[in-house]
């Protein structure tokens, strides 16, 4: 496939199969079951067709669907694990895979946003693209310096199918409920048709990339390659090589998990203070271990500006509740509008909601596990659960919202990755009033 189809009916259709798709394997498996198959081997069977058209349609598709396959791949640590088994292998997919632009469509991209001598700036440029996610691929070549770049180049049409996908996905939320028991989809598309506008400017991204680069400058474990040069929908940027994190989730040594899992955490938590902003797309294909042990970052094109750092009460919200203060962490919650006015709460039972939370920094080491999280997310999604009942009671201000999602979808990758380590040293280094 040569570029994003963007004829809306053929979208549309593509994106309907998904629950037509779920509703005619459900109906065979019924089937099966009354004819005497064991029930376990049918609904193993129902899960892995529905995961490998999971990727087929999403991964052809791009746009929306792909970068709604992404996000969710960060997620699959929370499902049920005879849930998760089957679509693990085809999410993880989506992270880095889709079917390539057409070299004449790439060319024409090239020329138009930096000019019809294009290839002068290069003295080499590979027309295979080294890799392929939601709006955009990218290219290796040689800049006219000797230095080796990455070109990453949008897809035409990405604007408009990204939207309607989302639009079309937002329908269908319902089917993903049903497949995925507890996932809430429509908040997390919600948020990505927000991100939209920006991440479809590479202007941007590449500004944002400009941020990072300055604010990691010569440090010793996290390295973001410097932009080279950048157009709306063109960014060329320094090359960097790596274990991509999806590969050390699959098949990494003990050694790289938890390598990997501090560094994640330690530019989650110290970005905001350095450089203003969050890296917002925290999906394992956006992220190197690099052989020299440092952490390669890539993908700038979802940012939360943060130019004040993270929000003032989370750091001594985080310490008041370690430290068993309820009567402080309510008080804290209702000034800053997660709790309203006229909603009575107990301020023992919030404490005893958000405590749990809490467990990586309650001690000096943690060991994130997709147990914990699956535990974690069954007590807050199961509606028999007093957490869950309180929580529904909660309200999640504006300002926190993306910062919400990407710490849980940082959990999510800290919990695939089996990551141990001392995780509470970097929020006491990183998060403003936590330490006092």
């Amino acid at each position: 496939m040569s570029e994003i189809p963007r004829h809306t009916f053929s979208r549309t259709a593509r994106l309907a199969s998904l629950p037509l798709g779920a509703a005619g394997r459900a109906t065979i498996g019924l089937g099966k079951r009354l004819g005497g198959r064991p029930a376990e081997q049918v609904t193993l069977e129902l899960q892995q067709r529905t995961a490998e058209q999971l990727f087929t349609v999403l991964g052809q598709l791009k746009g929306g669907a792909m970068k709604f396959g992404q996000a969710l791949s960060v997620f699959e640590a929370a499902f049920p694990e005879d849930v998760a088994g089957p679509y693990r292998a085809a999410l993880t997919k989506l992270q880095e895979a889709a079917p390539p632009m057409s070299t004449a469509t790439v060319h024409a991209v090239l020329a138009e946003q930096l000019g019809g001598g294009w290839r002068r700036r290069f003295t080499a440029f590979d027309d295979v693209p080294a890799a392929a996610a939601s709006i955009g691929q990218v290219h290796k070549g040689v800049w006219g310096d000797g230095r080796v770049v990455a070109v990453k180049v949008q897809y035409p049409g990405a604007g408009p199918a990204l939207m309607a996908d989302l639009n079309q996905l937002a329908r269908f939320a319902r089917m993903f409920s049903i497949l995925v028991p507890g996932l809430d989809i429509k908040p997390l598309l919600t948020e990505l048709k927000a991100r939209v506008v920006e991440e479809l400017d590479y202007s941007l991204e590449a500004q944002a990339q400009r941020d990072f680069a300055a604010a990691y400058a010569g440090d010793p474990d996290i390295l973001v390659p410097r932009v080279v040069a950048s157009a709306p929908k063109v960014v060329v940027s320094e090359w960097i090589t790596g274990t991509p994190l999806s590969q050390i989730i699959a098949t990494g040594t003990r050694a790289q998990r938890d390598r990997a899992g501090l560094l994640t955490s330690t530019l989650h938590f110290s970005a905001p203070s350095r450089a203003g902003l969050m890296h917002a797309d925290p999906h394992p294909g956006n992220f190197r271990l690099l052989d020299d042990g440092r952490l390669g970052v890539i993908d700038f094109g979802a940012v939360a500006r943060l130019p004040d750092g993270l929000p003032d009460l989370i750091g001594p919200l985080c310490r008041q509740s370690l430290d068993g203060d309820a009567a402080g962490v309510l008080a804290g919650l209702r000034r800053e509008g997660f709790i309203l006015p006229s909603v009575p709460v107990d301020a023992p039972a919030v404490l005893k909601y958000l405590r749990p939370m809490l467990a990586p920094i309650a001690q000096e080491r943690f060991h994130f596990t997709r147990a914990w999280m699956r535990a974690e997310a069954a007590r807050l999604a199961d509606p028999r659960t007093e957490a869950n009942k309180l929580g529904r009671q909660l309200n999640l201000p504006p300002a926190y919202l993306l910062i919400h999602r990407v710490t849980i979808g940082s959990i999510g990758v800290l919990c695939q990755l089996d990551a141990e380590g001392p995780f509470r040293a970097t929020v006491e280094r990183w998060l403003p009033g936590f330490s006092g």
